[in-house]
């Protein structure tokens, strides 16, 4: 934050001179200038043209003017003060241990303006797990710039030592995987599910590659996910999900996702990559028919409870209150609440409130939270 306050005066200091420089006559007018005031009357009017030209000229180049050229320009709207928003206190100081794995978050999509949700989901993993990295890879950042897009949840992650924002090298990343060929076929982005379907392709290839854990950017963590290994979650009666996922590296079930992935592929059908796929893998996995809480070798199929605690039909139950009582009860047996943000998306969400999603963000993203609650004032005060 103190290098890009630096910046920050920096740009104003050469905007200043700038203006500056475009307001004052150059020294090679001057003794024109002074020739024609003592001869001609009408030399007034070349005298004002040249200097009007002359100006536009300035401004006209500095408006157009490349801006790559002049570095990146942040505004103070972007600007968050880590002690206002992360105290000090939160013990996250010494950063991520090595031994431990990361927590993957995956953007396939060019969005480069993270949503409350989506600084929620990342700040409550880093909480979560102060001893491991909290990993974002978004396909809009370019590859080339090292600076972050200017935006408040950007600002607001970067006081968290464990959480690193980069970008997402799609060819790089499903080298050296069955899904390497699929991704290159041109004909795949024409399909209508193509970015959950991509989203479904990346969280399988890390968790093969790299292990440890995955989550979507509509999860609220309430604890430490660690422990939960080589898992996933049941979402219903019928089906798992791949919302989260937590695996070591190169393990045969997320090897044998990825062969399902190519064999079984179609990107015509909602799910068909991405729950049900896991769903097909698991029964073959376990020799079962029917999908159950359970653990068969070595991977544990989760109860909904765990992560998935609000059915997809019940979502709207995350807008409407509930008590102290009722949401300790709720939450008792909870790592990590899915928000099912497909279908919550468009709905208000006041704050403060009791809501019960209100009531997540308090707890387990307070600083995203504070961010919300001023933003909330402010469109209160000038809507008055």
């Amino acid at each position: 934050m103190k290098k890009l306050g630096q910046i920050m005066m920096a740009v104003s200091g050469e905007q200043a001179m700038a203006g500056e420089k475009m307001l004052r006559m150059p020294s090679c007018l001057l003794k024109p200038t002074r020739v024609m005031l003592s001869h001609k009357p009408w030399a007034l009017f070349i005298l004002i043209f040249v200097f009007v030209s002359f100006a536009y000229h300035k401004l006209y180049w500095g408006i157009w003017e490349d801006p790559k050229s002049r570095g990146p320009l942040y505004g103070s709207s972007a600007e968050i003060s880590c002690a206002h928003y992360v105290p000090s206190s939160l013990n996250i100081a010494g950063g991520p241990s090595p031994s431990t794995g990361s927590v993957f978050f995956v953007e396939t999509s060019e969005q480069t303006t993270p949503s409350y949700l989506f600084s929620c989901s990342v700040e409550s993993a880093a909480r979560a797990h102060p001893a491991s990295r909290v990993v974002v890879l978004m396909k809009g950042l370019a590859k080339e710039n090292a600076s972050l897009p200017r935006h408040w949840a950007f600002s607001l992650l970067s006081c968290f030592p464990n959480v690193e924002i980069q970008p997402l090298d799609l060819t790089d990343l499903f080298s050296g995987t069955p899904l390497a060929q699929w991704y290159l076929q041109p004909q795949r982005q024409q399909e209508p599910h193509f970015l959950p379907v991509l989203s479904d392709a990346c969280r399988i290839v890390l968790m093969w590659k790299f292990g440890g854990i995955y989550l979507d950017t509509d999860f609220i963590v309430l604890k430490n996910l660690q422990n939960l290994t080589d898992a996933l979650g049941i979402q219903d009666d019928v089906e798992l999900n791949g919302a989260f996922l937590s695996f070591k590296p190169k393990h045969k079930f997320m090897e044998l996702c990825m062969q399902d992935f190519v064999q079984n592929y179609n990107g015509w059908v909602w799910g068909h990559q991405g729950p049900k796929l896991l769903t097909r893998v698991f029964k073959k996995w376990c020799s079962i028919q029917t999908i159950k809480s359970m653990s068969c070798k070595g991977v544990s199929a989760l109860a909904p409870e765990v992560v998935y605690p609000i059915p997809w039909q019940d979502w709207k139950k995350l807008f409407e209150p509930v008590s102290a009582l009722e949401l300790r009860k709720l939450l008792k047996n909870t790592y990590a609440v899915h928000v099912w943000n497909k279908l919550s998306h468009g709905t208000k969400l006041e704050i403060p409130s009791q809501a019960l999603l209100a009531q997540l963000y308090s707890q387990f993203c307070p600083a995203t939270y504070t961010k919300m609650k001023q933003d909330s004032e402010e469109l209160s005060r000038g809507a008055v």
